[in-house]
């Protein structure tokens, strides 16, 4: 691994937890990770350590094969070779663009130090620009200035803390997608830490959830949405509930009863033994559930918000259970009215009923006869 962070801690003084508790990560050369969680889950903190802003109580971080802290041993942060994109960009105001991103290799030679602007700035699309000055920019120039002084020295590893937060949500998304395509081009290794799931699954070929200092998952978006490692990233990604339900096996086959009856269909399930009598929660994302006019079970829209294309509607059953769903913005139902609904769920994902937050699902089973027999 390029960069490997094991077992790390990080405790501050006078603090009765850690901010950073037995955290294990690997980041391979060219990869770009996100650490994703609420505020005060230790993700800036963890950042900080790989920086070198934080010195480790114990575990370690190697870079490049290279062990820059082990509890013992601390490599100062400008030892590490490592460019850092902050929140508020950190520009000098009153230097222009090229002489901010020259900043951090001002002893190079004048013509080498000049191309090597000139080609970081082609890279941010900013080619031309040398001359400008920050307030002249926009916020996302400002922010493809800051990173370009950040590539400008050739980092061994680019580290960006929450970089997009002050900038407006439709700009966020865009220039997540840029900044990957200009990380991908670099051949940069990177390290981002954001608190928006969009921006994390826009950027991020592996992301890590993190939670009162621990990281819960470090995988892919797929497997985070769809094979979450705890319950905590199970509600903390993507929109869902979690519903009772019972786990049964009738004729060698698995099915699982919930509020909108049997999901049919389901690849992968826990047996029903599992669980004390196959009781259970089960994770229902708002596209597991599907509007139909036709279908049996009925639910209450207790609350909507029009996300351009769709709606996320809340909905309400009789028996007093709430899921959520998306619909095409042309289906606009009012607040109180009745739908349809019936369950299409192809990921069976289920829980010990009133589980805390770091429990971790019942390993599924292909349902298949076979499979089951003797069970």
């Amino acid at each position: 691994m390029f960069l490997n962070v094991s077992h790390l801690s990080v405790q501050y003084p006078g603090q009765p937890q850690a901010a950073v508790d037995g955290v294990s990560l690997g980041l391979r050369a060219g990869d770009i990770g996100v650490l994703i969680g609420p505020s005060g889950c230790g993700k800036t903190t963890l950042l900080r350590a790989v920086a070198g802003l934080e010195r480790a109580n114990s575990g370690s971080i190697t870079l490049q094969g290279e062990t820059v802290s082990d509890g013992q041993h601390h490599m100062p942060a400008e030892e590490r070779r490592i460019g850092m994109v902050f929140q508020d960009y950190a520009l000098f105001p009153h230097l222009d663009v090229g002489r901010n991103v020259a900043f951090g290799i001002h002893r190079l030679p004048r013509a080498e130090r000049d191309h090597r602007v000139a080609d970081v700035l082609k890279l941010v699309g900013l080619d031309g620009m040398q001359n400008r000055f920050p307030h002249e920019l926009s916020g996302g120039q400002q922010q493809r200035v800051a990173l370009a002084r950040a590539l400008a020295p050739n980092p061994r590893l680019l580290l960006l803390d929450e970089p997009f937060s002050n900038l407006d949500v439709d700009l966020r998304e865009r220039l997540a997608h840029e900044v990957r395509a200009i990380l991908k081009a670099a051949g940069a290794t990177a390290l981002f830490v954001t608190h928006d799931q969009l921006e994390a699954f826009a950027i991020g070929d592996v992301i890590g959830v993190m939670h009162e200092g621990h990281l819960h998952q470090w995988d892919d978006a797929y497997a985070l949405y769809h094979r979450p490692a705890t319950r905590f990233v199970a509600e903390f990604i993507g929109h869902g509930v979690f519903a009772p339900a019972q786990i049964r096996l009738v004729d060698n086959e698995v099915s699982v009863q919930t509020p909108l009856g049997a999901l049919q269909d389901v690849d992968e399930c826990p047996l029903p033994n599992a669980y004390e009598a196959g009781l259970c929660d089960v994770l229902l994302r708002a596209d597991d559930i599907v509007h139909d006019d036709h279908a049996p079970v009925k639910a209450q829209i207790i609350r909507k918000a029009f996300r351009g294309s769709e709606f996320l509607y809340t909905l309400r059953l009789n028996s007093g259970e709430t899921l959520m769903t998306h619909v095409p913005s042309h289906h606009n139902h009012a607040v109180g009215e009745w739908i349809g609904i019936r369950a299409e769920v192809d990921h069976v994902v289920t829980f010990a009923r009133g589980a805390g937050a770091t429990s971790a699902p019942a390993p599924g089973v292909v349902r298949h006869p076979v499979d089951l027999k003797g069970h």
